[in-house]
């Protein structure tokens, strides 16, 4: 696959006008993913799902990863004492199918919760804005901007799924003990115009603030020379504007990541940085531009400590495939095989429950909650989804 050369042209125009002719990385991958008209996620480039597609998500693999999500939202709803309007806010929804799934399902066996919702998509990507729209068109749903939400004025929960991934990262190295981040300039071979990476001094102190908040200490012995991984600066910008906008209520975060101990470990030398295209990963992010997605893993910790700063409390982090049997999965697993339904059908169902709770895949993602404004008395009451299944 090649890259998209409009994309290749503006990432060199922007490095070729900016001071000593280079960009973070974070920069980078934000034209990359972002570019309002040729990024991956700007154009028409990204295919979920399978046959041929970039990669699949909970959503792509049927109704019951948004249905579950439904009884988890019902239930703050009801926590919350049933307020009107209960203003659900899904960040980077995709192709809708999860918010069609989500308002499916409250429509048929939750009238009163359904008739409180307020359903409000927040989709950067002209595209899948397009396909949202057609997807939903008979549900009173609306579209925003996060910025142009109100502060503090969303009663209900912010929501995402398989977001802060994409959001861009700063990348740093080890060079003889000291960090230094790693930027992106040009290089000309023969008549191509192609990207390589080179280090520097850290662009920012946001990045030595970063790794105080979440107690790692790069200084130390079993850090080597070489050392790389990732900061995503973005999520805390992002974590901080919900926080503002959100009244009372949630938020909740699912993705894949890990804890800071896990995730800057001496170990992981060489950080958690991804790139997507047709079901396969590689750690190239200077082929296929605007042609493939490029992720970094979930650091939940800093998540966690910037809500503390942000007003926002943690009511409990589980692991995917935990959060959704103990919202009903196992039923709805146990309840198969009394499904008249052709067999190829049943295993393909069973198939993509599974799945869904697999440990060595989505089963994994982490499913972070936080809560802001909430009574003592409704904090002590315990979120289904967080009630680990005996």
């Amino acid at each position: 696959m090649t890259s998209n050369p409009a994309l290749c042209t503006a990432i060199a125009h922007r490095i070729t006008t900016s001071p000593q002719r280079r960009i973070t990385f974070a920069e980078y991958m934000d034209m990359a993913l972002y570019h309002p008209e040729h990024g991956y996620y700007s154009s028409h480039a990204v295919k979920i799902g399978f046959g041929g597609s970039d990669f699949f998500t909970s959503p792509s693999l049927g109704n019951d990863f948004g249905e579950l999500l439904a009884e988890q939202f019902r239930q703050m709803w009801e926590v919350l004492g049933r307020p009107e309007p209960f203003s659900l806010v899904e960040m980077g929804a995709g192709q809708g199918m999860l918010a069609m799934h989500i308002l499916s399902y409250s429509q048929l066996h939750y009238p009163d919760f359904f008739q409180a919702l307020k359903y409000i998509l927040v989709e950067k990507s002209p595209g899948f804005q397009q396909e949202q729209q057609q997807r939903l068109q008979n549900f009173p749903v609306r579209w925003c901007n996060l910025e142009d939400i109100p502060t503090d004025s969303i009663t209900g929960c912010f929501f995402s799924n398989e977001l802060v991934d994409a959001l861009p990262v700063h990348q740093f190295i080890l060079e003889a003990g000291e960090m230094r981040e790693i930027y992106i300039t040009t290089h000309k071979d023969k008549s191509e115009t192609s990207f390589i990476e080179v280090t520097g001094e850290v662009s920012t102190p946001l990045l030595q603030e970063y790794l105080n908040l979440i107690e790692i200490d790069l200084t130390h012995p079993s850090y080597e020379d070489g050392y790389r991984s990732e900061i995503n600066l973005a999520a805390g910008e992002w974590l901080g504007i919900v926080a503002d906008r959100l009244h009372r209520g949630y938020v909740l975060t699912i993705d894949y990541g890990y804890p800071a101990h896990r995730y800057y470990h001496s170990r992981r030398s060489q950080g958690t940085l991804q790139c997507y295209y047709n079901h396969r990963h590689h750690n190239n992010p200077y082929i296929n531009i605007g042609q493939q997605d490029i992720t970094a893993h979930v650091d939940f910790t800093a998540l966690e400590r910037w809500g503390d700063r942000f007003g926002l409390e943690k009511i409990g982090f589980i692991q995917q495939g935990l959060f959704l049997m103990a919202l009903g999965l196992v039923q709805r697993i146990a309840a198969i095989s009394h499904q008249e339904i052709p067999l190829s059908q049943l295993l393909q169902r069973r198939e993509a429950l599974h799945q869904l709770i697999d440990p060595s895949g989505l089963g994994s993602f982490g499913v972070l909650i936080q809560s802001k404004g909430l009574k003592p008395t409704e904090i002590g009451q315990p979120l289904t989804g967080l009630t680990v299944p005996e």
